[in-house]
């Protein structure tokens, strides 16, 4: 194993005393120290994780050769670049940055610079959906369920950038083909932005996605169901659970469904039936956060392109500019569409 990862922590509000917290116990990672604007929340955040309170940024950009910035998104732009020019690698937390010509820029000077940014696009790293990384899917249809209780931290942007750029992003990865038309439309009800969302995103291939956020829902839901030919699969986030129900690639007279299956019927009468299974791959839990950062930290040692880098944080942002803008269009207006 290669020696942990010089890193430093900026911004230790709420997320950040989790990465701060991670970074110091992960082997991978050895946390140098933290920084926040505010000097009495930053001097006990390091006393907690035994490591040192700095000053000011540029201290601790020249101890370090990476960091995390879990920082307000209105400040990823200006910390990531003076981060870049004293030549750091970049963890930034979602969305990159507050606007796409920001993240352009960015991605443009760390290839100039031969530095690395990973995006903390969470749910990539989900146990849930890691237990799908070796089924091959070919989703026609997706439809997402991202609703949370009602919290007044983070509601200074829309639900958009808030909670549905998860699932812009996971939409995006899962289905390979242009994007050609948007839908879309939100509500505020308890804050100046828009508070729940829906959205129908169309792609070049016939898929189309159905995506619903919310942040002022009575209970909590992450859920995302996928449609493709003879499979349907269910991904919670929130439980960690995964389901597959598929036609078996035998013909149901063959022999034993697949394995690990469970027969739930039949379908077709003659030669030309096949089984219908339930099937639940192995959810093996970790802890989302702790290897998101533990995946920055070998793709900066070994030079690999991270699973989540700045060009899929600009991608999921520039779709969220798509739909944050036609969701401010007058209702007689026609949704663009890409030829």
């Amino acid at each position: 194993m290669p020696n942990p990862l010089d890193i430093g922590i900026i911004g230790v509000g709420h997320l950040g005393r989790i990465h701060a917290e991670l970074a110091a116990k992960s082997p991978e990672l050895n946390l140098v120290g933290v920084l926040d604007i505010d000097r009495d929340r930053c001097r006990a955040e390091a006393e907690r994780c035994q490591t040192r309170a700095f000053a000011c940024l540029e201290e601790l950009l020249d101890a370090v050769p990476a960091v995390s910035i879990a920082a307000p998104t209105e400040d990823h732009y200006s910390l990531a670049l003076a981060a870049l020019e004293h030549g750091c690698h970049l963890f930034i937390e979602k969305p990159i940055t507050a606007a796409s010509d920001q993240a352009r820029s960015l991605i443009a000077l760390a290839k100039g610079k031969k530095r690395l940014i990973q995006v903390g696009h969470i749910e990539r790293f989900n146990p849930a959906f890691l237990a799908l990384a070796g089924t091959k899917l070919c989703p026609m249809f997706i439809e997402s369920h991202r609703l949370s209780r009602f919290n007044p931290r983070g509601n200074d942007v829309s639900v958009i950038l808030d909670l549905m750029i998860h699932d812009l992003d996971l939409v995006l990865t899962l289905i390979e083909s242009p994007l050609q038309a948007v839908h879309a439309c939100g509500v505020g009800v308890v804050s100046p932005s828009d508070d729940i969302a829906n959205v129908r995103l169309e792609f070049a291939n016939g898929a189309v996605a159905n995506l619903t956020s919310s942040r002022i829902s009575a209970k909590d839901m992450r859920k995302m169901r996928i449609f493709e030919p003879n499979s349907y699969v269910s991904v919670d986030f929130l439980e960690h659970k995964t389901e597959i129900i598929e036609l078996d690639s035998q013909e149901a007279g063959d022999g034993p469904s697949s394995v690990g299956s469970t027969p739930l019927g039949r379908i077709g009468t003659g030669d030309q039936a096949r089984q219908i299974c339930l099937r639940r791959p192995e959810v093996t839990e970790v802890n989302a956060l702790l290897l998101q950062l533990e995946e920055f930290s070998r793709a900066v040692q070994e030079g690999q392109r991270p699973l989540v880098s700045g060009e899929d944080g600009l991608r999921a942002l520039e779709l969220a500019e798509e739909i944050l803008e036609t969701m401010s269009r007058p209702p007689q207006e026609e949704v663009r569409s890409e030829e």
